[in-house]
């Protein structure tokens, strides 16, 4: 068996694990190790039935095509070992695999440490160790203000020796090494500013709270943020299309439809997956979509396809405590809007001073295709939409698209 090709950019891929070991017999398509290329980790089947040879180190480097392993089909099956049933075809068992993983549970800690799926992807991404952090929740389960107060105070981890000058070494993963180098390339190759707004989600979180129950019921999935984040962006992207292009050599590709990247935190680095077509969508399939895509990319069960394409970004770094952040362009595109924490504000409404959970947003953007007045005018959109949620239905306000205006 050979390393197989997983992309056309990708020349090489990592041999994470073995969940087979040297010796055992293997069923045909039964999976026998873990690869990660430099944008998703993927699975290997067996080809054939036989005892597995294992012709790899976990931690190696191959190369697309290398031999990875051998299966011997001269091994007849141990005893005991039952005659597998009939294995459903390739597309079948991707499609069985999805509704498994949305039901998986989305953490990326050890099985005996409990934690919020909130917790676990903070966690995952800060890489501490879940063992020195003290649970506050029922049962001993961490919470996310949990895990903030560790990484606030280093020093006071339960059972950590004190006044250490230990350090380790740990070998990027080309996933890490993926998001460094475009990161850097976007400092380096686009005009980018950034421009900041606030949102007054009153409105929003009323509807939620008087929807969520019914629309759990109907939908049986959460009414989130997300959603009413992502039908606002759609909206604005139509009438900003330029937020919605790319520079391709002397030429500006505009996209007639909205491929909305959602940057998700996972155990081994940030993964954008896609969001097809989202302006096709209702608020229910945007919000299953992200959750089958955020556990999924948990799970490190993310296809290529599901994670290139794209042609806007949206980040959230309010599930951090994030309150104001400059997010980087996820290049070729040209914009990546920023979700911040909603916090209680003293704001002047009517000449009063009034308490209302306000967040930051921000629009980072490449100047060579946007324009100042477009990336203000787009974010300004996007703050009408979300104050005034009813204007999602049409994208402008009710009464103006009633008189045609």
């Amino acid at each position: 068996m050979k390393v197989p090709t997983v992309g056309e950019s990708i020349s090489e891929v990592t041999l994470i694990k073995w969940i087979k070991k040297e010796g055992e017999y293997v069923e045909r398509d039964e999976v026998i190790c873990e690869l990660e290329s430099e944008k998703a980790t993927f699975e290997l089947n067996a080809e054939e039935a036989g005892a597995l040879i294992t012709l790899g180190k976990e931690g190696d480097v191959l190369k697309i095509g290398d031999p990875i392993a051998k299966i011997d089909t001269s091994v007849g099956r141990p005893a005991g070992k039952a005659q597998p049933a009939a294995a459903p075809a390739a597309p079948k068992a991707e499609t069985q695999a999805a509704p498994q993983a949305q039901n998986a549970p989305v953490t990326a800690i050890p099985n005996d440490v409990k934690a919020t799926p909130v917790a676990a992807a903070v966690i995952a991404d800060s890489h501490v160790d879940p063992s020195t952090i003290k649970g506050t929740g029922a049962h001993g389960k961490i919470k996310k203000g949990d895990v903030l107060a560790a990484l606030q105070n280093p020093g006071v981890a339960l059972d950590q020796e004190l006044f250490t000058r230990g350090e380790r070494r740990e070998k990027m993963s080309n996933l890490r090494k993926t998001v460094s180098r475009r990161l850097v390339e976007a400092k380096n190759t686009t005009a980018m500013l950034t421009t900041f707004n606030e949102v007054d989600m009153t409105n929003i979180m009323e509807l939620r709270a008087k929807y969520k129950e019914v629309f759990k019921k109907q939908h049986e999935v959460n009414l989130g943020f997300m959603s009413f984040f992502t039908k606002a962006c759609c909206f604005a992207l139509k009438e900003f299309p330029a937020v919605n292009a790319y520079i391709d050599g002397e030429e500006l590709v505009y996209h007639e439809y909205c491929d909305v990247s959602i940057a998700v935190s996972a155990p081994k680095g940030l993964v954008v997956p896609v969001i097809r077509n989202a302006e096709s969508l209702d608020m229910a399939q945007i919000e299953k979509k992200v959750v089958e895509l955020a556990t999924k990319a948990r799970d490190s069960k993310l296809t290529m396809d599901e994670m290139t394409g794209g042609t806007f970004t949206i980040t959230n770094g309010g599930v951090f405590g994030s309150l104001m952040s400059t997010p980087i362009i996820n290049i070729p595109q040209s914009a990546i809007l920023g979700m911040h924490k909603i916090q209680d504000r003293p704001m002047a409404v009517n000449g009063q001073v009034v308490i209302r959970p306000m967040m930051y947003i921000a629009l980072s953007y490449d100047h060579r295709i946007i324009d100042g007045r477009e990336s203000v005018s787009f974010l300004v959109r996007v703050k009408e939409m979300l104050e005034n949620p009813e204007q999602l239905l049409f994208g402008k306000d009710p009464l103006k698209a009633l008189l045609k205006l």
